[in-house]
């Protein structure tokens, strides 16, 4: 598949995920979207860069933020395949595709790399 036919597939699994949106929130322990859909982080991301490329997409799509999103406290943006990512202390958001319902969290864990967002994450 070529580049650019994936990055616009993983956006448009990102969109159908609810995935521009406001600001992170809390929700049930962890850092949600605002329709309280889990968000992930990768351990092989660095700060401030996505490691999250490929097929990794399709299964995580990237929580991208609104083209007028604004960085506050622990949360801020990680330009990421042509579009701007949210990030918890630098480090890139995602949501995982095999999470059906809001609450689910079943990426959680995932290869032994991914891992929802508790609360009081201090990465």
């Amino acid at each position: 598949m070529k580049k650019t036919s994936f990055l616009l597939a993983a956006t448009a699994l990102a969109l159908l995920a609810g995935g521009v949106q406001a600001q992170p929130v809390a929700r049930n322990g962890v850092l949600t979207d605002g329709a309280g859909r889990a968000l992930y982080i990768f351990d092989k991301d660095t700060p401030g860069k996505s490691n999250c490329t490929g097929g990794c997409l399709t299964a995580w799509p990237a929580f991208v933020a609104k083209p007028t999103a604004k960085t506050e406290g622990n949360f801020d943006l990680v330009a990421s395949n042509g579009a701007n990512q949210w990030a918890f202390k630098g480090k890139p958001l995602y949501y995982f595709a095999g999470d059906a319902n809001p609450g689910d969290r079943n990426g959680d864990g995932s290869g032994g790399s991914w891992h929802v967002v508790p609360v009081a994450a201090k990465y």
